[in-house]
This record gives structure tokens, sequence and C-alpha cells, in this order.
């Protein structure tokens, strides 16, 4: 049985796309915040979604799109929720799928739950960290039920890296001289280092899946970019690594700016 806070949130993030659906599928504008990063009404509109759902569970919130909390508040937290209400706006602009919602739930700093919902191809992934289970489904319709899809999705299962093999999953927006010197120096111990290039936390999924190796980050993101990613490859035993501390990610920190990271299911 999926648990209350893992079913809630998996219902706020399929509807959330549902709101996000509507407007990719018509006209929208962008605006751009402060660091230039873009901004839509789709943002906004599955953002009020998931609150409305989340602020039930009575657990504080941190979304990229509510006012930010100062921390004197939240140090206080033992729980939390972290959203990214549309993780890759700039692939949403672009209109090639790859965007996602992300919800977390964080405990002690550490994620205890984790929904990822594609709205384009109405997939969906989520995971129970403390149970080591997570999950995938190709919706056939929005208007499933959370029994309906508890009972088909599929586990997820990891899968080895192949001898001498190895593939590096990339930000579809944010490739630069890190990333490219970190996969020339793969190449000095693998016979094929093959780049595959993703937009959003299906960054994450493609590890967790198998389909990628190792995710390098060395570029700015914030806590609602990974938490959910995290939450998910941590149910599989796959870390999300800090290059500054050689620790898992921490969450709900004072600054919500995560380090540069590496995700890796071991390929070395």
């Amino acid at each position: 049985m999926l648990k209350e806070n893992l079913k809630t949130a998996i219902k706020a993030s399929v509807n959330a796309g549902i709101e996000i659906m509507k407007v990719y599928q018509g006209e929208f504008e962008v605006e751009y915040k402060n660091d230039a990063s873009p901004l839509t009404i789709a943002d906004k509109n599955a953002n009020d979604v998931i609150n409305s759902y989340l602020l039930k569970t009575n657990i504080p919130i941190i979304s990229e799109e509510n006012a930010q909390i100062n921390y004197e508040e939240r140090k206080g937290w033992n729980k939390c929720w972290i959203v990214d209400p549309l993780d890759g706006t700039k692939e949403f602009v672009k209109r090639n799928g790859e965007f996602t919602v992300n919800i977390a739930l964080i405990e002690n700093g550490k994620p205890l739950l984790g929904v990822i919902y594609v709205p384009a191809s109405k997939e969906i992934y989520y995971a129970d960290v403390l149970q080591k289970e997570a999950y995938y489904l190709q919706l056939s319709s929005t208007k499933i039920t959370i029994d309906a899809i508890e009972k088909k999705s599929k586990k997820i299962l990891s899968k080895k890296v192949k001898e001498g093999e190895v593939k590096v999953v990339g930000s579809r927006s944010h490739m630069n001289k890190e990333t490219m010197d970190f996969v020339e120096n793969l190449k000095k111990g693998h016979n094929r280092v093959e780049i595959v290039s993703k937009g959003s936390s299906l960054k994450f999924c493609l590890v967790a899946e198998g389909k990628a190796d190792v995710y390098p980050r060395f570029a700015p993101t914030m806590e609602w970019d990974t938490a959910a990613g995290q939450a998910i490859c941590n149910a599989l035993g796959i870390d999300v690594i800090s290059s500054e501390t050689n620790q898992s990610l921490q969450y709900n920190k004072e600054n919500l700016l995560n380090p540069w990271f590496l995700v890796s299911s071991n390929a070395g």
C-alpha cells in the first residue's frame, strides 16, 4: 500500500500536469526572473494546484514559485515538501516535452518520498526511500485513479553497468566545459563513452532506470530541481553526492542552492 503522503503527491503532480498541458497546447507568454530563467503562467497554475493538495497535509512547503521562507523559521522543520511545479521551463518553451513536475517529502534533510511526472508523455516515476522501492507507469489517461496507478505500476529495477562502456547523461540546456572535461577523463578508463542529453529531472530517471550510468552536474541547481530525483535514485541504492562534502545532497539548507554533484550507478 502506498503511504498517504505519496498518494497525495501523485495526485498533486498529475493534476498539476493537466494545468501545464492546457497552457502548453496553446499560446503563452514568457517572463524572465532576475536570474534570467524563464517563467510562464503554467508554472504559476501548476503551483496553485500542488499547494491545494499539499497544504492539507499540514507539512510546510518549499516551492520554487512560493515566497521563500526565512531560514530562522525553516530550520525548525523536521519535515517539509520540496516542489518544482514545472522543472525544465526552458524545455517547455522549446516545446520538446522534456519538462516535469517534481514533488519530494524531506525529513531531517533527506528525501523520504519522491514523484516525477512528465505531463507531455503522461509518464510517472515515484519512490518510497525507506521501503527501497521505486516505480514507473505510463498513464493511459490523467483520469486514472490512485488505486489503478498502484496496481499497474512496475518496479524500477536498477541495472548493472556494462563492462568497458559508460553512458553519461547531460543537461539539454546546461552542458559546460567542466562537464565535457569530466567526460574526457572518463574516456581514459572506458572503451566507449556515450553522452545522452535530457532536460529537467528526467536525467535522474535515466540513471535510475539504467539507461545512463552517471549524471555529473557541474552547474547551478536549486533544491527543488533535485529532491524528487534524488528520492527515486536513493530508493534504488543510487546516491547523489555533493562535490563539496562528498556526502549525499542535503535539503532545507540555509542556502537552497545546491553544490555541484554526481549521480552514479558506480560507473566510476
